[in-house]
């Protein structure tokens, strides 16, 4: 690449896009993705100017080159695709182009019949600074081309060449770009594996899957349900910590301060005596038991992925060893974890602000490390947003210097700026607000934001209807079409969903009375769940999961609009792949109790669907055609059959009698 000579820079580049915070953060992709870039490229006068976008693969020292074409003006736009996983660099070349602007106005000067003799020696000159540079054909070609430049007697054959593709082509393969000038950062891209982008989550409890009731469930006993799990589509299971869970203030019952002799207390009161993060709780099963479940587990497709929980009970060895990581209060005791009026008194945060901190940031990334080695590459960790922010950025970086692959979802219900901070901080995916979204209007909002310009080049939600934490009212008062309903809604606005059974698919609505909690909750207690309840959703859930894979339009999140309708309760909106050969239109009743009607509006020319012409709907949730015509179309849905439609529009028929016969 030739140096940049500032004093003689005369192209400006600004307002490049993607780039988040000035560029201190990463755009997020997938392998397979293209990175789109924009950027204002100008210069003073009315010279004509070029610009090509530079991009660097992970581990790459040389810079690669894809072209940047004008949009509309002084925005020039270009792109790359990531084939690999790592951290790809892009930035911006833009120089004054002397070559096209020669072309432009010896066209120019000899149509209006002025004397070119000079010019052709102009562009002589710009064909020997190409000689320079072309070797091999491309250079006899070229010399061909200049002695015609040259010959002041051959005007109107050196004019022609302003517009003779050959020579054009040659030109731009070899352009002066010695007085270039060069974006002054390079921004950076991550690139993820697919399932970063696009997962289904089941989250279970190993120790309530004994098929004895009575008896600690194991890592055996959860492998035994794995083709369960498998059958309903889902590829990654989400287990709660597996550490050995502390003796002292052990919380019995719906978090009861008071603990019963058999109450197995909480798996995120993680550590005693047993040991801490890098050990198994012994009534689990063993180290060799989990990688045994992790194999299985991949033999179907599906990978385990385990919660990071930076705390500990009260007797953690680090507790012991390292009592400066923890905050002391004045009565010389340590500051357990609250959150008003609850209080967790068999939990103590981690003190990041101790004087201790590197070593610190050393134990914590070592705890990944080692899960890492036993072959986990997923990751949910718990309440990052009550850890340092530098802590994630400086821990995540580092780890996926090595690996890649790994992959982090934040589980930080909280403040908007706080969670989009810890995305850009490094985390892959993030819990959302969509759990406390009821109507149309507030998912539309919602998922504008999150579906923005800015936010979604680097978060990714990732849509829980439940979690052991959270039942939220309308799940306990709505009936199982209130959980149909929010599963699609999970399922299908966003890329990556998932849910906490068996409660979610047995449709488990007792709540303690005034709160969004579960009463008897699974965190403090081993449940026996009856698999074979009638009403059981796993069916439906299967199908929900089959459509996603089988559907690419559903496998991104970004690519959403919404559609009117005249009716409120009805949510409407439509998904499609980037060629149009999967396009998905999802109609949703959000009124629970009642059938909802009305129309629904959307033009199919944005399909390349023909004007007058009927197209065709399919089902994919019941399996029923319909036949629409023109831009709006009229739905009717009863939540206590199916809350649902997930159309996928097949273009246009060419007899409206054969529903099999369409293009």
């Amino acid at each position: 690449m030739t140096g940049i000579k500032h004093g003689q820079n005369r192209v400006v580049i600004e307002n490049v896009y993607p780039e988040i915070d000035c560029g201190r953060y990463s755009v997020r992709r997938v392998t397979g993705e293209m990175v789109a870039v924009e950027a204002d490229v100008f210069g003073d006068g009315h010279d004509a100017v070029s610009a090509v976008l530079l991009y660097r693969a992970p581990g790459g020292k040389a810079w690669n080159e894809a072209p940047m074409t004008q949009i509309a003006g002084d925005r020039w736009g270009g792109g790359f695709a990531v084939e690999e996983t790592g951290e790809y660099l892009y930035c911006i070349e833009g120089w004054i182009d002397h070559f096209t602007t020669w072309t432009g106005d010896i066209r120019k000067k000899y149509a209006a019949g002025q004397d070119i003799c000079v010019d052709l020696l102009v562009g002589a000159g710009e064909v020997e600074k190409a000689l320079r540079k072309a070797g091999g054909p491309d250079r006899g070609r070229l010399r061909k081309f200049h002695a015609a430049l040259s010959d002041p007697e051959n005007a109107g054959t050196g004019a022609a060449l302003a517009e003779n593709p050959e020579f054009l082509a040659l030109m731009r393969r070899y352009p002066d770009r010695s007085l270039s000038s060069r974006y002054g950062k390079e921004l950076r891209v991550q690139a993820n594996r697919p399932r970063a982008r696009f997962s289904a989550w089941y989250e279970r409890f190993p120790r309530s899957c004994s098929p004895e009731p009575g008896r600690h469930g194991t890592f055996r006993d959860l492998e035994a349900l794995l083709p369960e799990i498998a059958r309903m589509g889902f590829d990654v299971l989400y287990l709660p910590p597996v550490h050995p869970i502390g003796k002292v203030n052990r919380k019995g019952k719906n978090n009861s301060p008071v603990c019963g002799p058999d109450d197995p207390g909480s798996p995120w009161a993680i550590g005693s005596e047993e040991g801490g993060h890098k050990a198994v709780h012994a009534g689990l099963g063993t180290l060799e038991d989990l990688r045994r479940l992790s194999e299985k587990a991949g033999a179907l497709g599906m990978e385990i992925a385990l919660d990071i929980a930076y705390q500990c009970a009260p007797d953690h060895p680090y507790v012991k060893e390292h009592p400066e990581w923890f905050r002391m209060r004045p009565d010389g005791t340590i500051q357990y974890a609250e959150n008003p009026p609850k209080k967790y008194q068999d939990i103590f945060p981690i003190n990041f602000e101790s004087e201790g901190w590197k070593e610190l940031w050393d134990e914590l990334k070592s705890v990944v490390d080692f899960w890492i080695d036993q072959g986990v590459r997923i990751f949910r960790v718990d309440n990052p947003h009550t850890k340092s922010f530098a802590f994630w950025e400086w821990m995540i970086a580092e780890v996926k210097k090595k690996f890649p692959e790994v992959i982090f979802l934040s589980e930080a219900f909280t403040r908007p700026k706080v969670m989009y901070r810890l995305a850009k901080a490094g985390f892959d995916q993030s819990y959302t607000y969509f759990t406390w979204r009821n109507t149309r209007e507030e998912f539309t909002e919602y998922l504008s934001e999150l579906t923005s310009a800015g936010v979604r080049e680097y978060f990714q939600p990732n849509f829980w209807p439940n979690t052991p934490d959270i039942l939220p009212h309308h799940l306990q008062y709505n009936g199982r079409q209130e959980f149909m309903k929010r599963l699609v809604l999970a399922a299908t606005l966003s890329s990556s969903y998932g849910i906490y059974g068996p409660a979610f698919e047995l449709c488990v609505r007792d709540g303690l009375p005034g709160r969004e909690e579960y009463r008897d909750s699974e965190k403090y207690e081993i449940k026996v769940w009856d698999r074979e309840a009638p009403g059981s959703l796993t069916d439906f859930i299967a199908r929900i999961n089959a459509i996603r894979k089988e559907n690419p339009a559903l496998q991104r999140t970004e690519n959403l609009k919404f559609l009117d309708t005249d009716n409120d309760a009805i949510l409407a909106f439509l998904k499609t792949s980037g060629d149009l050969s999967n396009v998905i239109l999802a109609v949703i009743n959000m009124d629970p109790r009642y059938r909802q009607s009305g129309w629904v509006s959307f033009s199919p020319a944005e399909l390349k669907i023909p004007a007058g012409q009927p197209y065709l709907l399919h089902d994919l949730i019941d399996d029923e055609k319909y036949i629409w015509n023109g831009d709006s179309n009229y739905v009717e849905l009863d939540p206590g059959v199916m809350p649902a439609h997930i159309f996928r529009v097949h273009g246009r028929l060419r007899r409206e009698s054969d529903f099999d016969y369409f293009t």
